[in-house]
Protein backbone atom coordinates (compact mmCIF):
# COMPACT_ATOMS: atom_id res chain seq x y z
CA UNK A 1 0.00 0.00 0.00
CA UNK A 2 2.73 2.53 1.09
CA UNK A 3 4.60 1.78 -2.29
CA UNK A 4 1.57 2.93 -4.15
CA UNK A 5 1.44 5.99 -2.39
CA UNK A 6 5.17 6.74 -2.97
CA UNK A 7 4.85 6.29 -6.78
CA UNK A 8 1.68 8.82 -6.84
CA UNK A 9 3.61 11.23 -4.69
CA UNK A 10 6.02 10.89 -6.82
CA UNK A 11 4.51 11.12 -10.24
CA UNK A 12 3.07 14.47 -8.67
CA UNK A 13 6.08 15.79 -7.62
CA UNK A 14 7.55 15.66 -10.85
CA UNK A 15 4.55 16.85 -12.59
CA UNK A 16 4.81 20.18 -10.04
CA UNK A 17 8.18 20.69 -10.91
CA UNK A 18 8.10 20.28 -14.98
CA UNK A 19 5.64 22.81 -14.52
CA UNK A 20 7.56 25.32 -12.27
CA UNK A 21 10.51 24.34 -14.13
CA UNK A 22 8.71 25.59 -17.63
CA UNK A 23 7.91 28.49 -16.08
CA UNK A 24 11.65 29.32 -14.59
CA UNK A 25 13.16 28.21 -17.90
CA UNK A 26 11.01 30.51 -20.19
CA UNK A 27 11.53 34.00 -17.16
CA UNK A 28 15.32 33.13 -17.23
CA UNK A 29 15.72 32.53 -20.70
CA UNK A 30 13.04 34.30 -22.83
CA UNK A 31 13.39 37.30 -24.73
CA UNK A 32 13.20 40.49 -23.06
CA UNK A 33 12.73 43.11 -25.39
CA UNK A 34 9.41 43.90 -25.28
CA UNK A 35 7.91 46.17 -28.36
CA UNK A 36 4.35 47.79 -29.38
CA UNK A 37 4.30 45.45 -31.99
CA UNK A 38 4.85 42.22 -29.60
CA UNK A 39 2.33 44.17 -27.12
CA UNK A 40 -0.45 43.89 -29.58
CA UNK A 41 -3.00 41.18 -29.03
CA UNK A 42 -2.56 38.48 -31.34
CA UNK A 43 -5.60 36.09 -32.84
CA UNK A 44 -5.62 34.41 -36.01
CA UNK A 45 -2.75 36.67 -37.13
CA UNK A 46 -5.23 39.74 -37.95
CA UNK A 47 -3.85 42.94 -37.36
CA UNK A 48 -6.77 44.06 -34.03
CA UNK A 49 -9.10 46.82 -35.55
CA UNK A 50 -10.75 48.61 -33.43
CA UNK A 51 -11.59 48.66 -29.57
CA UNK A 52 -12.05 45.29 -27.88
CA UNK A 53 -14.75 46.87 -25.60
CA UNK A 54 -18.15 46.00 -27.78
CA UNK A 55 -21.59 44.60 -26.66
CA UNK A 56 -21.36 41.39 -27.43
CA UNK A 57 -24.99 39.54 -28.61
CA UNK A 58 -25.65 37.20 -26.01
CA UNK A 59 -28.07 34.48 -28.09
CA UNK A 60 -24.83 32.46 -29.05
CA UNK A 61 -24.10 32.27 -25.51
CA UNK A 62 -27.21 30.48 -24.95
CA UNK A 63 -27.35 28.19 -28.61
CA UNK A 64 -23.34 27.11 -27.53
CA UNK A 65 -24.77 26.48 -23.73
CA UNK A 66 -27.84 24.48 -25.09
CA UNK A 67 -25.19 22.77 -27.46
CA UNK A 68 -23.23 22.10 -24.65
CA UNK A 69 -25.73 20.36 -22.23
CA UNK A 70 -26.24 17.94 -24.64
CA UNK A 71 -22.96 17.15 -25.67
CA UNK A 72 -22.33 16.30 -21.78
CA UNK A 73 -25.32 13.94 -22.07
CA UNK A 74 -23.88 12.00 -25.22
CA UNK A 75 -20.82 11.31 -23.19
CA UNK A 76 -22.38 10.26 -20.05
CA UNK A 77 -25.10 8.17 -21.69
CA UNK A 78 -21.93 5.96 -23.97
CA UNK A 79 -20.56 4.46 -21.29
CA UNK A 80 -23.70 3.10 -20.31
CA UNK A 81 -24.87 1.69 -23.80
CA UNK A 82 -21.48 0.47 -24.37
CA UNK A 83 -21.98 -1.75 -21.57
CA UNK A 84 -26.23 -2.66 -21.39
CA UNK A 85 -25.56 -5.45 -23.26
CA UNK A 86 -23.26 -7.29 -20.86
CA UNK A 87 -25.59 -5.96 -17.74
CA UNK A 88 -28.71 -7.15 -19.39
CA UNK A 89 -27.06 -10.58 -20.54
CA UNK A 90 -25.39 -11.24 -16.35
CA UNK A 91 -28.69 -10.28 -14.43
CA UNK A 92 -29.32 -9.33 -11.29
CA UNK A 93 -31.69 -6.60 -12.88
CA UNK A 94 -29.17 -3.97 -13.41
CA UNK A 95 -29.79 -3.60 -17.43
CA UNK A 96 -33.08 -2.40 -16.30
CA UNK A 97 -32.68 -0.04 -14.31
CA UNK A 98 -29.68 1.97 -16.54
CA UNK A 99 -32.61 1.88 -18.67
CA UNK A 100 -35.01 3.50 -16.03
CA UNK A 101 -31.88 5.53 -15.54
CA UNK A 102 -31.13 6.73 -18.90
CA UNK A 103 -34.57 7.10 -19.78
CA UNK A 104 -34.93 9.63 -17.06
CA UNK A 105 -32.20 11.52 -17.61
CA UNK A 106 -33.12 11.68 -21.62
CA UNK A 107 -36.76 12.90 -20.51
CA UNK A 108 -35.30 15.46 -18.14
CA UNK A 109 -33.25 16.81 -20.45
CA UNK A 110 -35.54 16.94 -23.21
CA UNK A 111 -38.08 18.90 -21.15
CA UNK A 112 -35.62 21.33 -20.57
CA UNK A 113 -34.93 21.87 -24.59
CA UNK A 114 -38.78 22.46 -24.95
CA UNK A 115 -39.06 24.95 -22.11
CA UNK A 116 -35.67 27.03 -24.09
CA UNK A 117 -37.71 26.17 -27.32
CA UNK A 118 -40.82 27.21 -26.00
CA UNK A 119 -39.45 30.42 -24.76
CA UNK A 120 -37.57 31.54 -28.16
CA UNK A 121 -34.39 30.88 -26.67
CA UNK A 122 -33.29 29.11 -30.00
CA UNK A 123 -34.42 31.33 -32.06
CA UNK A 124 -30.62 33.28 -33.52
CA UNK A 125 -32.83 36.37 -34.91
CA UNK A 126 -35.22 36.96 -32.16
CA UNK A 127 -38.38 39.39 -32.81
CA UNK A 128 -38.69 42.23 -30.57
CA UNK A 129 -41.66 43.46 -29.22
CA UNK A 130 -42.97 47.29 -29.11
CA UNK A 131 -42.66 48.29 -25.44
CA UNK A 132 -44.26 52.08 -24.65
CA UNK A 133 -41.59 54.72 -24.41
CA UNK A 134 -41.82 56.04 -20.87
CA UNK A 135 -43.32 59.54 -21.29
CA UNK A 136 -41.97 62.84 -19.90
CA UNK A 137 -42.72 63.61 -15.86
CA UNK A 138 -45.20 66.23 -16.96
CA UNK A 139 -46.95 64.10 -19.09
CA UNK A 140 -50.33 61.83 -18.74
CA UNK A 141 -51.47 58.68 -20.31
CA UNK A 142 -54.29 59.20 -22.83
CA UNK A 143 -57.42 56.87 -21.66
Amino acid sequence: MGFEFGAVAAFAVMAIAFAFGGITLGQVAGPKLPSPEKSTIYECGEVPIGSAWFNFNPRFYLIALVFVIFEVEIALTFPVVAVYKDWIAHGMGLGLVALGELLLFTAILVLGLAWVWVHGDLEWVKKLTEVEAPKPAGEKKAA
